[in-house]
């Protein structure tokens, strides 16, 4: 016997996956909940547990390639031997009855077939300890009804309809077809019940900016196409949903931070252990957010209202070999300066392979982006949607400055700030701007009180 194990829901609505490596081969013999694959998602690499045990007979798909929520992945025949008498003493066969002698099989009728002991007892959303053992027969008129036998065909843009509802499941395929002014719901879905798929949604918005583009400039030599990876497509739906959605205004101010470096220096003299610039002004965001706290919020445009959330989720942006990540320090506001240079470090030390948990990504009301590793002094930030504020530190240069009325050399930053106008106005913005830059020049001020 034959299983074929398909690609699991992953959760958050997540519908596919790359390939990232296989773990296993074609006639290897793996057992039940062993790992066989390992997929990148949107949102994290996973490795995948076989919910069948036997030997492998096909792996459907190469290292690459994207594979879709509920597609097959790799077929393992099971490795039950049978018994001595089975193999040995095989019973009759009745004889058949013709075919006009059989019941007619209502449609919707359950038809019940034997569990295996090859069954997972893996936890992946998506399959549980057993495999089902009931099997429906779709009715003649699918699901929502209306279904024929004869295949649907890719929606177009002409396929909408005003009138329409066809059943829209995902929330992704709901948001990337409304950020293109499309009512997914009006489409001929492909997928069961006239479902409407993804790849859907695609043809669709390929018909409209195909019927609005000039025509394509001609392909120039050399030029070479680059596959957008599941992280990447990711970053872009959601930085240009902020761009399209978000009415944002940046602000930037540059401050004397040679205090803030000395005293980085004098806590490693007096305490013997360090403390990074980032966990300093990770401890002046999460004090200005409490200051401020109309700037730790979010926006639910369903209902006109500001979200003010009770808990900081402070998110550090960090550049990964798999891309722009933002892993959360969840609750930041309740840790004291020690524990959030902790939570800091581990950010850092993970950041090198990019393998944060979903969890470690999600949550986050607030984020802080030191660009200055990256030899910049200044930025205006896209919003990581859906927070409302982002706050901007660029590199730190030694710079002529005024002190006391003299011309000195110091150690001098850029604060770059960009908030959603709908949330706060200049006023509040500045105040919480002006709030860090007064803690990076007089640090201790703030730091003693912690």
């Amino acid at each position: 016997m034959a299983n074929v194990f398909e690609l699991p829901d992953l959760g958050e609505g997540l519908t596919e996956a790359e390939i990232v490596t296989w773990l296993v081969a074609v006639g290897d013999v793996v057992a039940v909940d062993q790992p066989v694959v390992e997929v990148e998602s949107a949102k994290s690499t996973v490795e995948l547990p076989s919910p069948y045990g036997g030997r492998v007979e096909a792996l459907h798909g190469a290292v690459g390639d994207v594979i879709q929520k509920g597609a097959p992945l790799i077929t393992v025949a099971s490795n039950k031997p049978p018994s001595v008498a089975e193999a040995t003493e095989l019973p009759e066969l009745p004889e058949l009855p013709e075919l006009s002698e059989l019941p007619d099989i209502v449609p919707g009728t359950a038809i019940r077939e034997e569990p295996t002991d090859t069954e997972s007892g893996a936890v992946l959303v998506g399959y549980g300890t057993r495999e089902s053992t009931v099997r429906l027969k779709r009715p003649e008129g699918g699901r929502f009804g209306g279904r024929t036998k004869t295949a649907v065909p890719a929606a177009t843009v002409s396929s909408l309809d005003a009138g329409r509802r066809s059943p829209v499941v995902s929330p992704l395929v709901r948001k990337r077809a409304r950020l293109h002014g499309i009512d997914a719901s009006q489409l001929i879905g492909s997928g069961p019940g006239s479902l409407v798929l993804r790849a859907d949604v695609d043809v669709a918005i390929a018909t409209l900016e195909s019927s609005l583009a000039a025509p394509a400039a001609p392909t120039i030599a050399g030029d070479t196409r680059i596959p957008m990876s599941s992280l990447r497509k990711l970053v872009s739906m959601r930085l240009s949903t902020s761009r399209s959605t978000i009415p944002e205004a940046t602000i930037w101010l540059d401050v004397d931070a040679t205090e803030l470096v000395n005293a980085k220096d004098r806590l490693l003299k007096s305490t013997g252990e360090r403390f990074s610039l980032t966990t300093l002004l990770a401890r002046f965001v999460v004090a200005g957010l409490a200051e401020y706290p109309i700037l730790n919020s979010s926006v639910d445009s369903s209902a006109s209202e500001i979200v003010q959330h009770g808990a900081i989720g402070l998110g550090l942006a960090a550049q990964t070999p798999r891309g722009l990540m933002v892993p959360v320090i969840h609750d930041a506001g309740s840790l004291t300066t020690r524990e959030l240079r902790d939570q800091v470090a581990s950010i850092v030390a993970r950041s090198e392979k990019g393998d944060f948990p979903q969890a470690a990504l999600s949550g986050g009301t607030f984020t802080l982006n030191n660009y200055g590793g990256f030899g910049v002094d200044g930025s205006t930030p896209i919003i990581n949607y859906p927070e409302v504020a982002m706050l901007g530190i660029g590199r730190i240069l030694d710079r002529p400055w005024v002190v006391d009325g003299e011309l000195a050399v110091r150690k001098v930053v850029t604060l770059s700030f960009v908030f959603d106008h709908r949330v706060c106005d200049g006023d509040v913005a500045s105040g919480f701007l002006t709030f860090i830059a007064r803690c990076v020049a007089e640090p201790l001020t703030l730091l003693g009180s912690v």
